[in-house]
């Protein structure tokens, strides 16, 4: 039995863009082994009108698949048909190339130029993180420069989602961005390349707040989290900067999570007509005083977490209303080793609020200058040095 996949890569994204968004948000399994769950009961019992509406058989993908085989044509072809009628905004299906470079990215590794982008207050995008020592960084893009266009396509109008994908691609290939800084604008175009990634980021700022940025949640976030909350000075507030993530295993969520719970409920999910519960371990810093920063970029098991720091009380969030993506998917290898990602559930956060399509709405709403309003919020808390 596998947990729950927490995946944004909408439909409309098409399949080859969907897959460069492989870096932060796959789920594999419980004990992240990259197993997958064929042998599971065929048949997903639909949980509510809602999931009705927006799930679909894995065995009538299946059978699509193998007929398709039967008949000389493409079985991951057929599959993606099936899914594409089915109105599951979450499906997807993969071949085994494709899915390989999921199970590289649990590992933090992605291939791209090392840009992070995010939606700015007026609308536009901008980028939010440059990776040190990728090919963005050397080309001298810096974090708030406004990303234009990408090879030619305007990203105004796309979803931070679409914008990453299409900066994300194959080792060696190139990618032409427009940008503007302070009313000059230009191009550059970058070599993408196989990076490894640093998902947490820890910086001590004069008035001893501690700020925690966590970009994702690959395989170790979890940890690199707790420790730098144990590490963190006595009475230093913490700000938990979410903005931008993506979002990745919900394993590691809990456990960056359990950095500020002595156990309890983190989230319950659906799956299969069955309700399950995440839990929190025990031993985490109950006392420190905790603002969590989101924004729309904010998705999936990253919501997880500011949920259920917000339910819990554990903490005040300020920013903007986060992505909303909340539904449950699991992946069934196919006839042809190809892999389906299919929607069985949604999960909710620990006083039953479901994200799914609504997000959730920070204590503090506020777009510009948010991070000083997160402070400021911080220090009325108690937060010392």
């Amino acid at each position: 039995m596998s947990d729950p996949e927490f995946s944004p890569r909408p439909h409309g994204i098409r399949r080859g863009a969907a897959l460069t968004l492989a870096f932060g948000v796959v789920l594999a399994t419980a004990a992240a082994t990259n197993c997958l769950p064929h042998d599971e009961p065929a048949s997903p019992r639909p949980l509510s009108a809602h999931a009705a509406a927006a799930t679909v058989d894995r065995e009538d993908v299946a059978r699509a698949a193998a007929k398709a085989a039967a008949e000389g044509k493409s079985g991951t072809k057929a599959a993606e048909e099936v899914v594409s009628r089915s109105g599951d905004r979450w499906g997807a299906v993969y071949d085994k190339h494709e899915y390989e470079e999921f199970a590289k990215a649990l590992d933090g590794e992605y291939t791209g130029v090392g840009l992070g982008a995010r939606r700015a207050a007026d609308g536009r995008i901008e980028v939010a993180r440059v990776q040190p020592g990728s090919p963005a960084e050397r080309a001298g893009i810096r974090a708030r420069d406004r990303l234009l266009a990408i090879d030619g396509r305007d990203t105004a109008r796309r979803p931070v989602t679409e914008v990453v994908a299409l900066l994300r691609g194959a080792d060696g290939t190139t990618v032409t961005v427009d940008l503007e800084r302070e009313g000059r604008r230009w191009s550059e175009t970058l070599t993408r390349a196989r990076l490894t990634t640093e998902t947490v980021t820890v910086d001590r700022l004069p008035d001893g707040t501690v700020v925690i940025r966590v970009s994702s949640f690959t395989k170790g976030t979890g940890e690199r989290v707790r420790k730098a909350v144990r590490e963190a000075p006595r009475g230093a507030g913490v700000l938990l900067d979410l903005r931008g993530n993506d979002g990745g295993l919900v394993s590691e969520a809990v456990t960056a999570a359990s950095a500020f719970l002595d156990g309890g409920l983190v989230a319950t999910y659906d799956v299969r007509g069955q309700q399950r519960a995440l839990h929190a371990e025990q031993g985490g810093d109950t006392q420190r005083p905790v603002v969590t920063l989101v924004d729309a970029g904010t998705m999936s098991a990253a919501e997880l977490v500011t949920g259920a720091l917000k339910d819990r009380g554990r903490a005040v969030t300020v920013g903007t209303r986060t992505f909303g993506k909340g539904s449950v998917q699991m992946p069934s290898r196919l006839p042809d080793g190809s892999v389906a990602e299919l929607t069985v559930g949604h999960y909710r956060t620990p006083s039953g609020h479901s994200v799914d399509d609504k997000g959730i709405t920070p204590d503090l709403v506020t777009a510009e200058g948010a991070e000083k309003r997160a402070r400021t919020v911080l220090s009325g808390l108690g937060g010392r040095s």
